[in-house]
């Protein structure tokens, strides 16, 4: 697939389909406006504004994340030599601590979309700590474009 990108300053019209149906045309009422040696995009007095949605951060992966790179830290560091010694110095279950040292595993794009609050609404813990694929690319697909 090509992709074709002309920006052509005009009057708004309705979105258009080329004769051999493979380019299409959208129109966005838009203004170019120079200010101070550089050009500014200018929109309609009567455009909607863009609202960015707003971060809902879940604390429970939130706290997940940051424990399973502390857990990492202090089994890399020596501190604990097994995840058995870790969970017992932690007083949780081994198992559980195995599942959720993986988030680790995560991609950076996903981790920072957990950070940041703007996770998929769908993306909970509990679907973490099963499993996932290992290449960041599958887990995006995967938990990301839900």
């Amino acid at each position: 697939m090509t992709t074709q990108q002309n920006l052509i300053v005009g009057k708004s019209r309705r979105p258009a389909l080329s004769r051999d149906g493979r380019t299409i045309s959208v129109h966005i009422p838009i203004t170019l406006r120079h200010q101070g040696g550089r050009k500014q995009v200018v929109t309609p007095a009567d455009a909607a504004p863009w609202i960015p949605r707003a971060a809902l951060i879940d604390s429970t992966l939130v706290k997940a994340v940051v424990r399973a790179h502390r857990w990492r830290d202090m089994l890399e560091s020596g501190r604990y030599s097994t995840v058995r010694d870790l969970a017992k110095a932690e007083s949780i279950n081994e198992s559980y601590l195995s599942r959720v040292l993986r988030l680790t595993l995560l991609a950076p794009v996903i981790i920072q979309s957990i950070l940041e609050g703007q996770q998929p609404a769908g993306l909970e813990l509990d679907g973490l700590l099963g499993p996932i694929p290992q290449n960041w690319a599958q887990q995006q697909d995967q938990l990301i474009s839900e």
